[in-house]
């Protein structure tokens, strides 16, 4: 029996690139494909696939966002993180979201087949420095590496990336669908969390956070 499969990214080409790759499985057929939280709902509730593929960054909307409202009106359906961003940093607000699996989009093509068959089986899915890491963090062998992005919930650190990518705050109310007054009280939030003085150093602080994840 095929494994439907929905692909939630917010540029074109790299969805046409993973539905070819998945579609090439005689076993797995991707039936829609979005590039926000919207039409993510819609085409959900569409298709009813068994696994939705989401990247974290998305037009207008945030990814673990998404994963939550998923799971939470959609509990049958799967969901895993393909991203860019650096699994160190998100991997574990990912899976606190509710994901099944994490992998970056520049693992070779056979690890993603590999992850999303995992995940199709009912199985986490990390990479073997991601899996290790962890299980030494709850093992108790190793201290974990702590920021003070640790502390922050994760629409205050979404607010806090958007503003280290040079977003305005009406732009990020936009593309969270929230209001302006919101992410004024995120951005005091982020400051009293971070020990910051100014909006400048508020600035300051998360373009320079940004850069060392890049």
């Amino acid at each position: 029996m095929e494994k439907r499969i929905v692909i939630i990214d917010d540029h074109p080409i790299v969805r046409k690139g993973f539905a070819q790759l998945i579609n090439r499985e005689a076993d797995l057929t991707v039936v829609g494909e979005a590039e926000d939280h919207l039409s993510a709902q819609t085409v959900i509730s569409e298709t009813q696939p068994d696994l939705a593929l989401v990247d974290l960054t998305l037009k207008e909307s945030d990814g673990l966002e998404l994963i939550k409202t998923i799971n939470a009106q959609y509990p049958k359906v799967k969901t895993m993180v393909i991203s860019l961003h650096d699994e160190r940093v998100y991997a574990e607000r990912a899976l606190r979201a509710g994901a099944k699996g994490y992998i970056m989009k520049s693992e070779a093509t056979e690890n993603v087949m590999t992850a999303i068959r995992t995940v199709l089986k009912g199985s986490m899915y990390l990479s073997d420095d991601m899996h290790a890491r962890m299980l030494s963090q709850f093992a108790g062998n190793s201290k974990k590496e702590t920021s003070p992005i640790d502390v922050l919930s994760d629409r205050e650190f979404e607010v806090f990336r958007m503003i280290g990518d040079g977003l305005e705050t009406r732009e990020i109310a936009k593309r969270l669908t929230l209001s302006v007054k919101t992410i004024e009280t995120y951005k005091s939030h982020l400051k009293t969390k971070l020990d910051l003085h100014s909006s400048t150093e508020l600035i300051q602080r998360a373009v320079e956070w940004n850069l060392l994840q890049k």
